[in-house]
């Protein structure tokens, strides 16, 4: 599953890298693509979107 995500709050190269590690501790298969400059997230993983955006919301983001 490939998954594109766009997070507003997502404003440095500190908070991609934790909200990396966040997804990776969960999913540690997944393929994560984080761009803190353009705030989008790309996942390539089995697990649902759902499960994502839950993580996300968690790490204290929030996703547009």
């Amino acid at each position: 599953m490939a998954l594109k995500l766009t997070v507003p709050s997502l404003n440095s190269p500190e908070a991609a890298k934790a909200l990396k590690e966040t997804i990776l501790t969960s999913e540690p298969d997944a393929q994560v693509q984080i761009d803190p400059e353009t705030k989008t997230i790309e996942i390539e993983a089995k697990a649902s979107e759902e499960t994502f955006k839950q993580l996300i919301t968690a790490a204290g983001h929030r996703i547009a």
